[in-house]
């Protein structure tokens, strides 16, 4: 088999794999804009409760919010880093990892050079992993710093408006640090994908499209979604309750 011949169908899973995953954030942040989905919905959420943050005179869960919310992106930023950790042993033993994979059912014999380029290449999923979740990190920090200089209840020199404009600038940071986590966790289920390419090259393009479908359904179909739309009015029953 001519070489070309043989790396081609990799050639292209790769390909296939940019388009899915950058295609699919373009076009998450588009309809976003115009369809309810979990980013724009929460932001709504955000809004509403750093209105009500300013109505109190004590912050101390709203720090502590905020607080938890960064632990959650340290933990999965040092995740990562035991992630990495573990791609680079096995990048230093690939002739070892060559023969293991090599005697699994269902897996395309790859060379050795090959077998480093896909580790490589799941490698820097994952440092993308890293650099998001850390600046996810840092962006809690500001959200912190703003939530500690927010306006006090009853301060006669701070106008409703300027109150509006904090309110709307701080849920507009926590959005951006929540976004951010969000694009770190596409990139671990598209770290889950290039798995698949160990297997063979048109298995990670099936996995990768369905990596796609299973992110828009939950962003844009889910029922915590749902939930989170529906507002329940005296005029408005759900099916459910008609049913009941």
């Amino acid at each position: 088999m001519p070489i070309s011949d043989y790396y081609l169908p990799h050639l292209l899973a790769v390909i296939w794999f940019v388009v899915c995953w950058a295609g699919y954030t373009r076009y998450a942040q588009a309809k976003g804009r115009t369809t309810p989905c979990l980013a724009s919905v929460l932001h709504l959420y955000r809004e509403d409760w750093m209105r009500r943050m300013l109505l109190r005179d004590n912050r101390i869960a709203d720090a502590n919010v905020i607080g938890n919310l960064e632990r959650n992106a340290s933990f999965f930023a040092s995740s990562t880093l035991i992630i990495l950790a573990g791609i680079l042993t096995v990048l230093g033993a690939s002739d070892r990892a060559v023969s293991l994979l090599a005697d699994l059912p269902f897996v395309q014999a790859a060379s050795r050079e090959l077998s480093e380029v896909k580790l490589l290449c799941l490698g820097m999923v994952f440092v993308y992993a890293f650099f998001t979740f850390s600046w996810c990190m840092r962006q809690y920090n500001f959200a912190a710093v703003l939530v500690g200089s927010a306006p006090m209840v009853g301060e006669r020199h701070v106008t409703e408006q300027e109150r509006k404009a904090f309110a709307e600038r701080t849920a507009r940071v926590i959005s951006m640090a929540a976004n951010q986590f969000n694009q770190g966790l596409r990139a671990y289920y598209f770290g889950m994908a290039t798995l698949a390419w160990f297997i063979n090259p048109w298995f990670f393009m099936l996995v990768s499209a369905g990596v796609v479908l299973v992110l828009y359904r939950r962003e844009f179909h889910s029922d915590v979604l749902e939930v989170m739309v529906y507002t329940q009015t005296p005029a408005f029953e759900s099916p459910k309750e008609k049913s009941e």
